[in-house]
């Protein structure tokens, strides 16, 4: 394929080709945009190495109701109307790994932005959040932690 048949194309086709271009102007503005937003997304089988090995806060901004239906084993319970960057639960933890988890994984990268303007320096989201982890066979722990 040249360049002229290219150029033929698009005259014929103008349309596809301005579909074309702007979908992938927004697959590069997607993909530069969440290399630069300062959080990671976690598989929920990384999540047990992070924190094993590096001591990792885990957050769970579900409802309180939601919250004892089911969490991840040492989690904390934050609803995102108590969540506060500033709070006891997270003021120690500016240096260490912060996990935020919710039931869908869309509160929680709410919060991972909040966090990584309050100057926090490792924050991660459960990508999927409780549904993905339930979904991998991983165990939830029943009742208030």
């Amino acid at each position: 394929m040249n360049p002229e048949t290219l150029m033929a194309f698009a005259g014929r086709h103008p349309m596809l080709s301005l579909a074309l271009v702007g979908l992938t102007l927004a697959i590069v503005y997607t993909e530069i945009a969440r290399l630069l937003r300062g959080y990671t997304s976690l598989k929920p089988a990384e999540l047990p190495a992070l924190m094993n090995q590096h001591g990792a806060l885990v957050v769970d901004l579900s409802a309180i109701a939601d919250f004892e239906k089911g969490h991840i084993a040492g989690s904390r319970n934050l609803t995102p109307s108590q969540f506060d960057p500033q709070g006891k639960l997270l003021a120690g933890a500016r240096q260490s790994p912060v996990v935020l988890v919710c039931r869908n994984g869309m509160a929680s990268t709410a919060a991972a932005r909040k966090l990584k303007k309050a100057g926090f320096e490792q924050v991660y989201w459960l990508d999927g959040g409780i549904g993905a982890w339930q979904a991998a066979s991983l165990p939830l722990v029943k009742g208030r932690a």
